[in-house]
Formats: structure tokens, sequence, C-alpha cells
């Protein structure tokens, strides 16, 4: 309709690009409905090689196979023309661009990983997939698409030319059992929850469940440590108090909509006068943020973090008042944006309600009077630059047991070689890392997943960052974490066979 009345933008009218219906996910050879018209392509535009990893989840590990099975079946069965693949190429969310509780390591079980290092076989076993498929492309987009059954889960696909090109894909839906199916007079076996492609309709060239290619394993090489003392410099941010801030409201204001995105960090002040009779009162703060870190007159009195899937959460944390004015400076911190979903700009962050507990009795601050400040002392002074750190105070490493809100300095020399490099930060807490002032991402080492183990350790620094020496590392450090751990490493592989009969 839109062609025939020329509103296309080639005919002079005013619509560049109009909807074409495509699948995203993993398995679109199974759920794709197909384009929204017979004359419109079937495309996959966003394969899942794997998914995002957020803090406090494991990695999500699909395999070579199921990949292959996957594209297979949509090009044979829904006569697919176009797959992309979601990653192809991991990659790394530095400085603070990955989304709500991803971590900075991106798709790293890609066919490319985080790296750009071949993770075998899914690398080597798509290139296999992918060259069959080209040689037969012609028959696949010229030749008449026909469907058969080879037995109750098998199935098969044929794609044939007038001119006598004949591509086959033989289709095993059985999870569990091999089978043999005939077709065109001669036997074929078909693993479990494979594909066989034929692309003369009589000889296999390729198979989707059988890996020809090795399997390769990451090796991590420790090249320098930093457990001398003498090597780090230390920086104390400060928490402001009520009396510190200019910004003030009689109610709790929305994380997100004063920070703008220039910072992940804002604190709430308030003042407290001490009349409540009671010798255990609790501090219970409800944040809709995603971590709060609470000080009561400049003291740490605790912490709490939500997750992925639990959008709130309560810190309970007792607090030591004093006799008249008390100073409660709350540290609302955010772990990237929210990603998607309708209405983003009514979503809420940040503190919803505060309140003294005293026994059953207990104290609302939420509507009292609250002063706002956005971002960190050391943000302000942009420490984290080496020209701007030069003029910073910093001072001799001291004691890193359970420390607040510090920032911490080293220097260090590039590793020899091209091999990638990391920093590992098995040793912090969490917080955010600069190399020569460029940020590598964000870190949350204290968040474990199910099996007790930190979401992700090792923090990709591109060589691109470094200088051959004097490289500078400052980390900010929320609460918790010892720098005299850290380590650089070079990341490599190998092949798994090789490095086992080693």
């Amino acid at each position: 309709m839109m062609q025939s009345e020329g509103l296309y933008a080639s005919q002079g009218g005013p619509i560049v690009l109009s909807q074409i219906n495509t699948c995203n996910g993993m398995k679109c050879g199974e759920t794709f409905t197909g384009p929204n018209s017979p004359d419109k392509p079937a495309l996959w535009t966003e394969n899942w090689t794997s998914f995002y990893q957020v803090y406090g989840g494991q990695p999500y590990i699909r395999s070579a196979e199921d990949i292959a099975f996957h594209v297979t079946l949509f090009i044979a069965r829904k006569n697919g023309s176009y797959v992309n693949y979601y990653m192809y190429h991991g990659g790394t969310n530095f400085g603070r661009t990955s989304s709500a509780y991803v971590i900075t390591s991106y798709y790293d079980q890609a066919p490319l990983d985080e790296y750009g290092m071949l993770r075998q076989p899914k690398w080597g076993h798509l290139k296999e997939l992918h060259a069959a498929i080209k040689s037969c492309s012609t028959t696949l987009l010229q030749g008449m698409q026909s469907t058969f059954s080879l037995g109750q889960l098998q199935e098969g696909y044929v794609f044939e030319e007038e001119g006598g090109g004949c591509v086959a894909f033989l289709v095993n839906n059985d999870n569990v059992n091999k089978f043999t199916v005939q077709f065109r007079n001669t036997a074929y076996e078909l693993p479990p929850k494979s594909i066989s492609i034929l692309p003369d309709c009589q000889n296999v060239t390729f198979n989707t469940a059988t890996v020809n290619t090795k399997n390769s394993r990451r090796i991590i090489n420790p090249v320098q440590t930093f457990s001398s003392v003498d090597e780090w410099k230390q920086f104390q941010d400060s928490t402001p108090n009520f009396d510190d801030t200019s910004l003030i409201s009689n109610s709790l204001l929305e994380h997100m909509n004063l920070t703008k995105d220039k910072t992940d960090y804002l604190w709430y002040t308030s003042r407290f006068e001490q009349n409540l009779a009671c010798s255990e009162p609790i501090l219970q703060v409800q944040s809709a943020a995603h971590v709060v870190h609470a000080f009561a007159d400049s003291t740490y009195i605790g912490g709490a973090h939500g997750s992925h899937d639990v959008k709130s959460f309560t810190l309970q944390a007792p607090v030591t008042l004093n006799e008249g004015t008390n100073n409660i400076s709350i540290l609302s911190v955010m772990v990237g944006l929210p990603d998607s979903g309708p209405f983003l700009e009514r979503r809420f962050a940040g503190l919803t309600t505060v309140e003294i507990q005293c026994g059953e009795e207990s104290y609302d601050l939420t509507n009292t009077t609250w002063g706002y400040q956005v971002g960190l002392l050391g943000e302000q002074l942009q420490i984290y630059n080496e020209p701007d750190s030069s003029s910073t105070q910093w001072y001799q490493l001291g004691n890193t047991t359970n420390q607040t809100l510090t920032w911490y300095k080293t220097e260090f020399d590039s590793p020899k070689g091209d091999d990638p490099v990391a920093l590992n930060l098995e040793s912090m807490g969490k917080g955010e890392g600069w190399v020569n002032g460029q940020s590598i991402g964000r870190y949350w080492i204290l968040f474990h997943d199910s099996k007790d183990q930190p979401s992700q350790t090792l923090y990709h620094v591109p060589r691109s960052f470094l200088k051959d020496t004097g490289n500078v590392l400052v980390l900010f450090e929320e609460w918790g974490g010892n720098p005299l751990g850290i380590s650089i490493n070079t990341v490599s592989t190998t092949n798994l066979d090789d490095s086992i009969s080693k």
C-alpha cells in the first residue's frame, strides 16, 4: 500500500523504512511465526550466543552444538535468509556503560570472547556450519522448499532448483536417541538433537552435533602483584553532613533525576534530635536503588544491596545516637541504569523510606528535611586523572581492614608481549577502577553467586590504555577491599588437549 501510494523516500515520499517482522532469541527456528508478508524475508536479528551476566549470577553457557542446530533449523524450516549473532564478539563495559547489575565483562562466552580470542569449539564449529551453508546458498535462495516426515521426531527439508540444484536438511528432534532415517533410498544416521546438511541431497558435509574443533582453555598468567604497602597511596573520601549540602528538600528525591547519569552516587543527609528512650535503636532504610551505605556522624553503620531480580531492598542496622543532634548520611548507589522496558522515564530509584526504630516505636525521617550531594569528593576532584591527581594529598597506605569510601593509587609497567592484560581484583569489595585516567569499569567482588563465588574477578585493561612504564592505577573502594591482593595478569588460550598432555 505504501509503495502504491508513492510514500517511500525513493519515490519522493517521507517514509525511509517500514517494519519487517524479525526474531530475537535462541530458538527462532522453533519460535518465529514468520515475516508479516510472504514477500518479505525471514530474518533472525539477534541470535543470542550466550546471555548477559549480572552480579550475583553465573555465566550462561550455550554450546556450539545448540547454536548450530538452531541456526540450521531456522534456515531449513523457516526458509531463513539472514542470521545476526548477538554477540559474535564479546566485549567490555568500560566506564559506567553497563546496564543495571550487569557485570563489566559482556558476552564473554561468544565465539570471540571478551579479549577477542577464539572460544573453541564455538568459533570453529560455526565456521564449518557457515561454510556448508555458503556452499549451497544459491540453491537455498532460488530453490523451492518442500518438507516431509522421517519419523515421529524426525523431519526433512529439501530445496530444489529447476536446473537440478538440490539441498537437504535431515533433522532429528530427539534429545536423547540417535536415529537412522531413509532418504532417497539411502540410510543416514542422525545423532541426538542434530541436523545433517546435504548440499547435493546425497552427501553429508556437516552435522550440527558432530564437533571437529578442539576445545580451548583460557590461561591466566600472573605478571605482577601489589603486595607491598610501600607501593600504594590512599585518599579518604568524605562523608557529608546536612550542613555541607546546598540542595534541600522536605522529601526523599529520586536518584537518577538528580545524578543525571554523571555519577553512580547520591548522598542523602539529614539531622536527627535524639529523644528516644531506648538503648538499641535501629536505622531502617528502604531503597529502590541498587546499594546503600549508612553513616551516623560519619561512622559507618552498615550497607545493603538488591539484585537484578529484586528491585527494592531494606537495610536494618544498629545505630549509636548521641545526645542532641545526630547527622544521618546515606549513600545511595546505582550499578547501571535500567536496560529496557516501557516507561523508562517513570522508573524510580533511590531511598523510599527512612526511619529509626526503637522497640515498638519508630521515628519516621522520610518526610523530614533532607540535604543532597551529587557524587563523591574524589569524583569532583577527578583524582583518577593523573594531571588532577598530582594536586591531591595522597597518604601512605594504612590499615586496609573494613575501610570505607577509600581511593587507592599505585603504578605499574606494561606487561611484555601482545597478550591481553587483566587485573585480578578478587581481594577487593565493590567500586570502580581507572588506568591512566580511563575507567575499566565497575567491580563488585563481594556479590557472590549461588555457588558462593564472585561473578567476575578479572577486569580487562586494553593495551591501548597502557604506556610502557609508569601506568597509574586508581581504585575507588566502597567497602572492605584490600588492594594488597591485586595482581596484573596476561590472558591467553590453549587447546584443552594440549594443556592436558603437558
